[in-house]
């Protein structure tokens, strides 16, 4: 038999094979990045086809006067009484009885608190019963006034008697002597009688004196208003001691204080650079932060002669024309120092805008208004005055305007009535 064929091999070439095994499986291919791809190339193209909202700039429709044309210059400060007074007592002592508030209106002289007065009462009664005593000394040195006066009268009719009898022989010489002694006795008497009541007086005068130093020490405990005003502060209250002359913990000095409020005046610090265009006599406009909606003419009382080193600042007192029982002590204030005097007319509230929020389209004049929703609201403006940095305007078409409305400023020529838009947060 013929051995197999492998068998007929050498070993070498049957080390020499090829290894047949099963395909490898064929793996799925990943479609995943792919749809992420298409997704991400969509969205861009939707974003870039997609209208954008414009930003726009807005600006505020405001309130502002026609006196505004003549303002020359701004400046702020505070509404100030000239006539202003910590009200104490010289006295010391405990409050007793305090009869006013915060904005009591108080009348001069009148009393609005007292001071424990037990010890100066005490002092009255022992100057008056001084005084009873001066007056009852003066009563006795002038009754030993009128003795010495009568005996001084006596002792010279004796003294002339005597005189008399001695020249025709009656009387002795001895008996001479001491008439005229006596009527020198007398008379010594009458001067010292004299003196007593001199010193009486005098007493008496004393004594009146320490009871008016003590009337005087208990006015001092009755706190007493010094003008007409309005109490502002009251700084102490009922068992306070009152020291006025003392900074010791525990004690108080005013017991209020209180304004003058006919005195009021606005204090406004200027530029020393820009005081050149305040005159004394100038007309100011007057703006009160709490008040924003009220206008007050007034004029510069004065100029302090002096400038705030640290400031570099002038302060100028400004009168109002016309008081206004609203406007209170410490108020901010805006004076506006005017060219010329503004007439009644002129303090009437008109509205005014940005000169950049008007646009003129199609012959007339208007602005855009932002409303509710992101959109814009086309209203037709009349121009009216330039008001400083404004322009007065008024509506043409019936469409209110207020104060406070946003507008777009410098609106952009193709923004329509609707057009939606978003503030800049610039």
């Amino acid at each position: 038999m013929t051995e197999p064929e492998s068998d007929s091999l050498s070993p070498a070439l049957q080390q020499l094979h090829i290894a047949r095994c099963e395909p490898a499986a064929r793996r799925p291919r990943r479609r995943w990045p792919a749809l992420i791809a298409g997704l991400v190339v969509l969205a861009l193209a939707g974003f870039l086809l997609m209208p954008r909202t414009p930003e726009v700039r807005v600006t505020s429709v405001l309130v502002s006067t026609p006196s505004q044309q003549y303002v020359e210059l701004v400046a702020s400060g505070y509404v100030v009484a000239q006539r202003r007074a910590a009200v104490a007592s010289k006295a010391t002592g405990r409050l007793i009885d305090l009869r006013v508030r915060e904005g009591s209106v108080v009348r001069k002289d009148e009393v609005i608190a007292r001071l424990d007065a037990s010890d100066v009462d005490a002092a009255i009664g022992a100057a008056q019963a001084a005084v009873r005593q001066a007056e009852a000394g003066q009563r006795q040195a002038a009754a030993l006034l009128r003795q010495a006066e009568v005996e001084e009268v006596n002792a010279a009719a004796d003294l002339q008697r005597t005189l008399g009898l001695e020249g025709r022989g009656f009387v002795s010489a001895q008996a001479v002597d001491g008439a005229r002694k006596r009527a020198n006795a007398a008379q010594a008497a009458l001067a010292a009688a004299q003196a007593a009541l001199a010193q009486a007086v005098a007493g008496r005068e004393q004594a009146v004196a320490q009871l008016k130093i003590q009337a005087v020490n208990e006015d001092f405990t009755q706190i007493r208003a010094p003008f007409d005003g309005v109490v502002l502060v009251k700084n102490a209250n009922v068992g306070d001691i009152i020291t006025p002359f003392s900074n010791a913990a525990g004690t108080q000095g005013a017991v209020v204080t209180m304004a003058d409020m006919s005195t009021l005046e606005v204090e406004a610090d200027v530029s020393e650079s820009n005081i050149g265009k305040v005159a004394v006599g100038q007309p100011v406009e007057i703006v009160l932060d709490a008040l924003p909606d009220a206008r007050f003419s007034g004029r510069v009382a004065s100029i302090v002669p002096t400038v705030d080193r640290a400031k570099a600042t002038v302060m100028t007192k400004i009168q109002f024309d016309r008081l206004d029982p609203r406007i209170l002590p410490e108020m901010s204030a805006r004076a506006s120092f005017l060219s010329r005097p503004p007439g009644e007319d002129d303090f009437r509230p008109v509205l005014a805008v940005n000169p950049q929020a008007l646009r003129e389209r199609d012959g007339r004049t208007e602005v855009l208004r932002l409303v509710p929703g992101g959109t814009v609201e086309v209203v037709a403006v009349r121009r009216g005055r330039k008001l400083g940095d404004l322009v007065e305007v008024s509506v043409a078409d019936g469409v209110e305007l207020s104060s406070g409305d946003k507008l777009v400023l410098d609106p952009p020529a193709g923004l329509r009535a609707g057009s939606a838009v978003k503030p800049s947060a610039k």
